[in-house]
């Protein structure tokens, strides 16, 4: 700081309005290069070196996003084969089930079943009446009222019996009133039993859904 002469410093600050830059002492000179070396970086950063930062960015963004689905589809790729064994083990677990309803031909056949199932047990039905069809999407649903009477035991067969038909056959709303003359008991239950459907009950499923999705639309 001794060395330092600040009143020479100053003497070379003074007296430069009016004079060309290139006739200025050596530290304005020094100081005036400097301050524009300055704002040509700034605007070279504005103008250029943002929007090459800010593309560096995004592409660095993209490549994460990029290995990371590389890696999940790499994980993918090694597990094929086990998803193809899942696969096929489900569209065989699926053909058996489907297999266990059945079509609507054989929906007598099924209905002659339930109703064997009782009068070998020794049952006496004082209902057995169908009720209105129930569509799903790819199967159907009928409902059938029943009432049975007959002894504790037998019903209990008869249970065991229908779960052990072929076909998916399920009792529910189950109730049992008790007989106190004949000692008798009276089960009621609404046997569901499941079909699956044929090739054209699908398409006209699908045609109705069509409909109804654009008669919504138009309203």
């Amino acid at each position: 700081m001794k060395n330092i002469d600040f009143a020479e410093i100053k003497a070379d600050f003074e007296g430069l309005q009016g004079k060309h830059p290139g006739l200025w002492p050596v530290l304005p000179r020094a100081l005036l290069m400097l301050g524009i070396l300055v704002a040509l970086c700034v605007l070279a950063y504005a103008l250029y070196w943002k929007g090459l930062q800010e593309e560096h960015e995004a592409a660095q963004r993209r490549e994460l996003t990029l290995r990371q689905d590389f890696e999940q589809k790499m994980a993918k790729a090694f597990n094929l084969p086990a998803l193809r064994r899942q696969k096929n083990q489900v569209a065989q677990y699926v053909s058996i089930l489907e297999k266990q309803l059945p079509s609507k031909a054989e929906m007598d056949a099924l209905l002659s079943d339930i109703n064997q199932a009782g009068v070998g047990r020794g049952l006496q039905f004082e209902l057995f009446k169908p009720s209105q069809v129930v569509v799903r999407d790819y199967y159907a649903e009928l409902p059938i009222n029943i009432r049975l009477v007959g002894g504790f035991h037998e019903l209990g067969h008869f249970t065991s019996d229908v779960a052990n038909l072929p076909r998916i056959v399920t009792l529910n709303n189950v109730s049992l009133t008790l007989d106190d003359k004949t000692g008798d008991i009276a089960m009621e239950a609404v046997a569901n039993t499941f079909r699956y459907l044929d090739p054209e009950e699908i398409a006209e499923q699908r045609r109705a859904k069509a409909q109804a999705k654009r008669a919504g639309g138009r309203r």
